[in-house]
């Protein structure tokens, strides 16, 4: 059985200060931030907190293209084969948090969906909320069920 996670970053400026949620429909849920981050580092970060606490298949659905197209398109084949160059022969953004999020997609069952973000679906709105209170009030939120009440800006 594979476990679906919903994932999301936010940045307020970019760069500027930032938060990461993950949750699952209906049960955990852990949120973080940074003082001074983009909005590509927190999707990143999202998913790796994600893959690296919850164990077993994982479905990742995520409003970041950024994110899921690396896996669906194969992008980062592309740069372990080009040496951490992207297409234009340029250096791999992020690559500090590419490198162990691929490494687990290599060793894990994982699985990215991509879904529209502020488009209605429960959960990424929700992981969505739960990131920009993480960077608004940089503080750090986890539990066993989704919170009753999400404080934002």
């Amino acid at each position: 059985m594979r476990t679906q996670v919903f994932t999301d970053g936010s940045c307020s400026g970019n760069p500027g200060p930032g938060g990461w949620a993950w949750i699952i429909p209906d049960g955990n849920f852990a949120a973080g931030y940074s003082p001074d981050t983009t909005n590509q580092r927190m999707e990143l970060i999202a998913v790796i907190e994600a893959v690296t606490t919850v164990q077993g298949p994982l479905e990742i659905i995520s409003d970041s293209t950024y994110v899921v197209n690396c896996f669906r398109d194969s992008w980062w084949k592309g740069w372990l084969e080009r040496n951490w160059k992207n297409s234009q022969r340029k250096p791999v953004a992020n690559r500090d948090l590419w490198e162990p999020l691929i490494a687990e997609y290599q060793n894990r069952d994982l699985m990215f969906t991509w879904v529209k973000g502020h488009g209605g679906n429960e959960w990424n709105d929700y992981a969505d909320r739960l990131a920009v209170e993480a960077g608004f009030l940089q503080a750090d939120r986890s539990g066993e069920e989704p919170p009753a009440e999400i404080i934002l800006p």
